[in-house]
């Protein structure tokens, strides 16, 4: 496997998995105990990625260099896009399971790279998107390939009070991935840059509703 990772194993046979990707300058840790908090009965097997790019201040791991919100350097882009859907192809392959059995979510960063493995050109759609304070990336050499995700299911996050990523970012992937037809759950909270402990019963529904659905 290409990426350091953390892996939780499902209960019985996987009913599918579930993907969340950290945000900037944390790791494969942080948002590992939040499988078990949107996945109670361990019904997927439960995936942590930690990105590539170690050596970025102010440390931890990163995704990508950040040129300006909104817009990642396309070079680490790039790299962490194929590293990243190299190593969930190979992953989901060994475990037998499909991308259409496949929950990908992320934080900040992490969201990024979701919207960005979920909506590659070229790409298999998985069964649903979660996107927590993000936004779907504008990087030379990379496009949403949207006209093949009618009906995928999309949750996203913001918080208005979010000083590190604007809402507005999340207001325009709404509204892009709607009129292409995608099936957005979209919600605003009054929280900043985190995710606030009053959201987690909608995703933990998202979770479950989205494998329950590709399940039929």
């Amino acid at each position: 496997m290409s990426l350091v990772h953390l892996i939780r194993d499902s209960e019985r046979e996987p009913e599918g998995a579930l993907i969340l990707n950290h945000g900037r300058g944390t790791d494969e840790h942080d948002l590992h105990g939040l499988l078990d908090e949107l996945d109670p009965e361990r019904r997927p097997l439960g995936v942590t990625p930690g990105a590539p790019l170690t050596d970025v201040p102010p440390g931890g791991r990163h995704w990508y260099l950040v040129a300006r919100v909104g817009h990642p350097d396309p070079e680490t882009f790039h790299r962490s896009y194929q590293l990243l859907t190299a190593f969930l192809d190979e992953l989901l392959e060994t475990a037998g399971i499909g991308w259409d059995r496949t929950v990908i979510g992320g934080f900040s960063m992490g969201a990024v790279m979701a919207y960005a493995v979920g909506l590659g050109p070229h790409s298999p759609s998985p069964a649903g998107i979660m996107a927590l304070s993000g936004f779907v990336p504008t990087v030379e050499g990379w496009q949403a390939q949207l006209d093949t995700r009618t009906g995928l299911p999309v949750l996203i996050h913001h918080g208005r009070n979010d000083p590190v990523i604007d809402v507005d970012f999340a207001r325009r992937a709404h509204a892009l991935l709607s009129r292409a037809g995608l099936e957005v759950d979209y919600l605003e909270t009054d929280a900043g840059h985190w995710v606030p402990p009053e959201l987690l019963p909608r995703l933990r529904q998202f979770v479950k509703q989205t494998l329950d659905r590709s399940a039929t």
